[in-house]
């Protein structure tokens, strides 16, 4: 059998980094992943304003109990006039720092009176200034290319007055289903069916990860259904994940099609648990990935072999997340030939510290063990492991996205 770290190395080259790329407007960026680095247009904050309402002063004017006549009020968006000696600004959150003034006074340690104002607290030279460029310095990189844009780089991106940022196209996946036995969601059932989830699942999680599913394509086990099937996907997609089909029984016929379509299909054992078989071809130039049909082991696959594909031809600039080392609460299954990957929940404790709750049930079959969970725990094969051993963690938080 394949390691699981080899497996998803080689997985991770299947399929080639974008070169392409298209200017969009920033507000449709989320969610795209910057094709270039882009750099900061001006310091921020561009000058020296005042973190908090209060009072602009000279720092050398403060003495205990003398008043201060307050020259002006400058709100922010207003030009301050030049501070005299021995007087104030009165100025808000945002409002830029007077000429001549030093310190910043909060207005709960002041009180005024009849536009004099009387400092009840002693304040600290330079308190309460955000500096001009103390954020970002004009002409440093703002963000790196590869990253993926969301709510936070928006803001960044935003207050450097971009209006449109080059991106990478988004990855368009094709997902293909494949068995007589699966019937739709919302249709009767048949003797001996059962409702097909792989589908739904798989465009789920491919659209989380900000890629297209642009097919999501049901084949009947027939070679004639398989082909059109492949056709369509080999032609509109950049990436195919077809689930079922792919072993040595009469009606297993994904790889006589993928052939048909031009792809040598190579079939892996890959040593772990769920998610043992797993195939891989290229046809045309589009890499085609055959999951195990089971939605747990389909799941697990996607997750830890399929995402870091995913992202490479994204052009993200790290496909292969970290992964998170965090405490068993129980004591997990054994197994002498492959790694376990099994379903868990991360419990976060007063201490800061992580334990991981595991699921009763650990069969391939028990898809509500999906929902449950939040991740997946690696048991390396051949090792026993008791309950509050330091284990890998894999967390659909970083896994998936």
């Amino acid at each position: 059998m394949l390691d699981f770290d080899v497996a998803q190395a080689q997985l991770a080259q299947a399929g080639n980094a974008p070169r392409q790329t298209e200017d969009c407007p920033l507000h449709e960026a989320t969610g795209r992943i910057l094709a270039r680095s882009l750099t900061a247009h001006l310091d921020m904050p561009p000058a020296d304003n005042s973190a908090m309402d209060g009072y602009a002063i000279r720092f050398a004017d403060y003495q205990p109990g003398r008043g201060l006549p307050v020259q002006q009020r400058c709100y922010a968006g207003e030009q301050p006039q030049p501070l005299q000696a021995g007087q104030c600004i009165r100025i808000f959150t945002g409002s830029l720092i007077p000429e001549g003034a030093d310190t910043v006074v909060i207005q709960e340690d002041t009180s005024e009176t009849d536009n004099v104002l009387l400092i009840n607290e002693a304040p600290e030279l330079g308190a309460h200034i955000r500096r001009r460029g103390e954020d970002v310095r004009k002409d440093s990189i703002l963000l790196e290319a590869g990253r993926r844009i969301g709510a936070a780089e928006i803001a960044l991106l935003a207050s450097q007055g971009y209006a449109r940022v080059p991106v990478h196209p988004r990855l368009k996946i094709g997902i293909l289903t494949t068995g007589d036995e699966l019937a739709e969601p919302g249709t009767p059932l048949k003797a001996a069916q059962i409702y097909n989830s792989n589908g739904p699942m798989l465009a789920t999680l491919v659209a989380g990860m900000g890629a297209l599913p642009v097919h999501v394509l049901h084949a009947r086990d027939t070679l004639e259904s398989l082909e059109q099937a492949l056709d369509t996907l080999i032609a509109d997609c950049d990436l195919i994940l077809s689930v079922g089909g792919v072993s040595v029984g009469e009606k297993d016929l994904v790889k006589p099609a993928i052939e048909k379509a031009g792809g040598e299909l190579d079939l892996w054992r890959v040593r772990m648990k769920p998610g043992k078989p797993v195939a891989l071809a290229h046809a045309q130039g589009k890499p085609i990935v055959c999951l195990p049909g089971n939605p747990v082991s389909a799941f697990a696959v996607f997750a830890l072999l399929v995402s870091p594909l995913v992202r490479r031809m994204q052009g993200r600039e790290q496909w292969l997340p970290s992964i998170e080392y965090a405490r068993l609460d129980s004591q997990p299954p054994f197994n002498d030939i492959r790694d376990e990957f099994i379903r868990v929940r991360a419990e976060r404790g007063d201490d800061g510290s992580t334990r991981l709750g595991v699921f009763s049930r650990q069969g391939s079959g028990v898809i509500s063990s999906l929902p449950w969970s939040d991740g997946l725990a690696r048991i390396p094969a051949g090792r026993q492991f008791e309950a509050g051993d330091l284990v890998p963690y894999y967390s659909w938080s970083t896994w998936l996205v």
